[in-house]
């Protein structure tokens, strides 16, 4: 079956954050995908609304034999479903972990620049945020871990819990088994534990798979929670549906007190079947929309190096978000965000959201019907000119 991934969704007064925007303008900011999900899920959620009986929920066996199914046949991961808990989000999951795992006063570490709400879950929670800025050449346009600072950082006696992107957001890098395994031996070397969100760990469009922290070898894995969910994979945001893989008993029964204390673990109506039906029916449709966005990303790779080439991309291979550094032509990347929507209604990204060096980028999400995202393009080019 071949899905449909071009036709474009009129979502405005729909209660979409994204799209809570002035008439004309194109928001390419919240990462939400712009598809409708798999009609194998939408077939799911009509069964269950159908029934007309909406009491309360609870996760089966079914649902963690799905998700265990899904990552070892998606990622060749072996995830024992005794370690999984259900979660009602990954953020939700973070704040929880925040504020349970470890004290107020505490330092939380994150590799900057990064998804800007774990900031929120951090300070929110009475923790400090302390920051490893990931190197950046210039030249080449990659990103790389300063080790020396990292470790510095872990050995702050204050910094009990470290925050992981994997794979990153916003720069779309796929962190290698080799890199991880070294993260969490340093993060184990100085009591630290290693919350890892891996929300966008489906969405590898090109080159090596990423590795989920719950399959590395059982020493590498004693201190970590790896987070998992549906919702970018299968634009399932508004569901609440996250689980939990914590493979150390100790931890996992830290964790499990955690999201309990915090109300984070009923499931809504929808979450157990759509989860279900994602995980065992949704296979060939992810498959499709990660051609499909890989076919977006390299569009606007080669718009930018045919029209703008004063700007560069950043070579992620994962998300559906792109990080492109404007440093040539700007050092705030807020104002150069301002001036783009004013001029055309392109909506999108300054890299400053995402702290670290982000006045020198801005982010797009390209999870959209082609036709928008030349309609983007243009726009960005347009205010460029």
């Amino acid at each position: 079956m071949k899905y449909d991934f071009d036709t474009i969704l009129d979502r405005r007064h729909t209660n979409s954050e994204k799209w809570d925007v002035k008439d004309g303008e194109l928001p390419m900011t919240t990462a939400d995908m712009d598809f409708k999900t798999a009609p194998e899920i939408i077939q799911a959620m009509t069964n269950k609304l159908t029934n007309g009986a909406f009491g309360y929920e609870y996760p089966t066996d079914e649902y963690f034999n799905a998700v265990a199914d899904w990552y070892q046949k998606e990622h060749n991961a072996t995830a024992d479903p005794r370690w999984m808990r259900f979660a009602t989000g990954v953020v939700p999951s973070i704040t929880a972990s925040v504020n349970y795992l470890s004290h107020e006063g505490d330092n939380v570490l994150l590799m900057v620049p990064v998804y800007n709400i774990f900031y929120n879950s951090v300070l929110n929670s009475g923790r400090h945020v302390i920051e490893n800025q990931l190197h950046y050449d210039r030249t080449k346009h990659l990103y790389t871990v300063d080790w020396d600072d990292l470790e510095t950082k872990m050995a702050n006696p204050l910094t009990t819990m470290m925050i992981l992107c994997n794979p990153h957001n916003p720069t779309g890098y796929v962190w290698t088994r080799e890199e991880l395994i070294r993260i969490i031996k340093l993060a184990q070397k100085h009591g630290v534990i290693v919350i890892s969100d891996e929300i966008h760990g489906d969405l590898v469009l090109s080159g090596q798979d990423y590795t989920p922290t719950f399959s590395l070898p059982e020493d590498c894995r004693q201190n970590v929670v790896t987070l998992v969910s549906t919702s970018k994979t299968f634009n399932l945001a508004a569901l609440h549906a996250a689980t939990g893989i914590v493979p150390n008993p100790i931890l996992r029964e830290r964790f499990t007190r955690a999201i309990n204390k915090y109300e984070v673990a009923e499931p809504n109506l929808l979450a157990i079947p759509s989860v279900i039906a994602a995980y065992t029916k949704g296979a060939d449709w992810l498959h499709q929309l990660k051609a499909y966005l890989l076919n977006n990303r390299h569009y606007i790779e080669e718009f930018i190096e045919k029209k703008l080439p004063e700007l560069s991309v950043v070579p992620g291979t994962a998300t559906y978000l792109i990080w492109i550094d404007v440093s040539n032509i700007t050092s705030d990347s807020a104002a150069l965000s301002a001036k783009i929507r004013k001029e055309t209604g392109l909506v999108i990204n300054p890299g400053t959201y995402y702290h670290g060096d982000g006045a020198d980028f801005i982010r797009i999400n390209f999870a959209y019907p082609l036709a928008q995202v030349k309609d983007g393009m243009n726009r960005l080019a347009k205010a460029l000119k």
